[in-house]
């Protein structure tokens, strides 16, 4: 065998068979790739009795620009990137660990295993992923009733139980620290761990009514007047300009989207958001029955975790998880949230909030609301977890287990975020 080349190949039938032998019987680190990831990834060519083959060669770590290039190069091959909502993705990431945080689940999907293996191990679930605290919002059901949840399944995958509840604690304290938050971390944790605990035995949809009456304080205080809202919503369109064209596919999407017989329909694409920021997103107002009707649609890709985990091929897990979680009763069905082929679809409107963990703190239901993610987390687990395991599991880590992970994880966010901007 001679001294290998480094090069880069596109994947085939002959690279498949050799990627196989060498990452399940040598232990190799394989990265699939398209031709258009040429120059991300180094390969080497080895020739031996048997003809060529593929070795991937072990590399430094990716540092966060070297890893936020070649997740985006990834990307791309699911869908279109829009180059100025990234270039705001990447002014966000420069302006505090926690829209960091926000913004890089790549990385955090790339990390979370090596700095934490002790709970890497965990019993798996399909998981919410990229959970954290400004990932909880509400909506109205068939029945119009106010539920709340997790309202963001994009980076859906089968992980362990763990990291839906580090990422959780993590961005909690990054919150804290970066919001001035009067609520202490390691209380922070503990109402998490405790609303998830006591979740896995009474899983059950929030619905904010005489059950959760603590909860309406919290709802009022971000009410939005619907002729504010509706205002920032018709903001949209002027902000976007007139020139940019909506494809095909996205304009038969949102038509589809809005009510029959919705008439001064207008489409405009919409920034929001900062993890998907730089992914297709669009929008549609229009006038149905006497007042405005507003939907929004953004593209459908695979978890980061897929390109964290160096999987070749790769699809969403949102429909499956959502379809799981409505049919155990463990979710209050959104009837205006559609996951379709190339699009996630969602009603906006003036009661359909975001609810972080601020206000609750302002309200003086800190603990409340963090107690409330917690078990809706444990909500989210239920539709594919073996409970027993889980429990047996929480029981062997004790109470300190994850504010200390936690810490783990803020603390590198931190890194990555003060290298962001050094480097950028």
């Amino acid at each position: 065998m001679h001294n290998p080349r480094w090069i880069a190949i596109p994947r085939n039938s002959r690279t498949d068979f050799w990627c196989e032998v060498f990452a399940r019987h040598l232990n190799f680190d394989i990265m699939y790739f398209k031709p258009s990831f040429v120059g991300l990834e180094r390969v080497s060519v080895c020739s031996n009795d048997l003809g060529d083959f593929v070795k991937i060669g072990a590399t430094q770590p990716q540092t966060i620009h070297e890893a936020s290039g070649s997740f985006e190069a990834w990307l791309r091959t699911f869908t279109p990137l829009d180059e100025a909502d990234l270039r705001a993705k990447h002014e966000a990431l420069a302006e505090a660990p926690f829209p960091f945080l926000r913004g890089t689940f790549f990385r955090w999907a790339q990390l979370w295993p090596k700095l934490c293996k002790d709970v890497a191990t965990a019993p798996r679930v399909l998981a919410v992923g990229d959970l954290h605290v400004e990932n909880f919002g509400t909506w109205r059901d068939a029945e119009g009733r106010l539920a709340w949840g997790v309202n963001d399944f994009d980076e859906a995958y089968e992980l362990p139980y763990t990291n839906d509840l580090i990422r959780l604690a993590t961005s909690a304290l990054l919150a804290i620290d970066s919001e001035h938050i009067s609520i202490d971390h390691k209380d922070a944790c503990s109402a998490i761990l405790s609303g998830y605990t006591r979740g896995l035995f009474a899983g059950k949809p929030y619905v904010i009514d005489e059950e959760h009456k603590w909860f309406l304080d919290i709802i009022a205080a971000k009410t939005v007047e619907p002729a504010k809202f509706w205002q920032k919503v018709r903001q949209n369109f002027a902000d976007a300009g007139k020139t940019i064209k909506i494809p095909a596919a996205a304009k038969a999407a949102l038509s589809a989207s809005l009510p029959a017989g919705a008439s001064d329909v207008q489409m405009s694409p919409r920034r929001a958001g900062v993890g998907s920021l730089g992914k297709p997103r669009y929008i549609a107002l229009a006038r149905w029955q006497g007042g405005p009707v507003a939907r929004e649609i953004k593209a459908l890709t695979p978890s980061a975790v897929a390109w964290a985990s160096k999987v070749g091929r790769a699809k969403s897990s949102i429909l499956r998880l959502v379809r799981l979680m409505n049919a155990a009763g463990l979710r209050c069905p959104d009837p205006f949230f559609q996951v379709g082929k190339r699009y996630i679809q969602r009603r906006l409107a003036p009661d359909s909030h975001k609810i972080e963990m601020k206000v609750g703190v302002k309200t003086g239901y800190g603990w409340e609301l963090l107690e409330a993610m917690g078990q809706e987390t444990a909500n989210v687990h239920l539709a594919t977890a073996k409970i027993g395991a889980i429990r047996s599991d929480l029981k062997t880590r004790g109470d300190k287990w994850l504010c200390a992970s936690a810490k783990v994880m803020r603390d590198s966010a931190i890194r990555d975020q003060e290298a962001w901007v050094r480097t950028r």
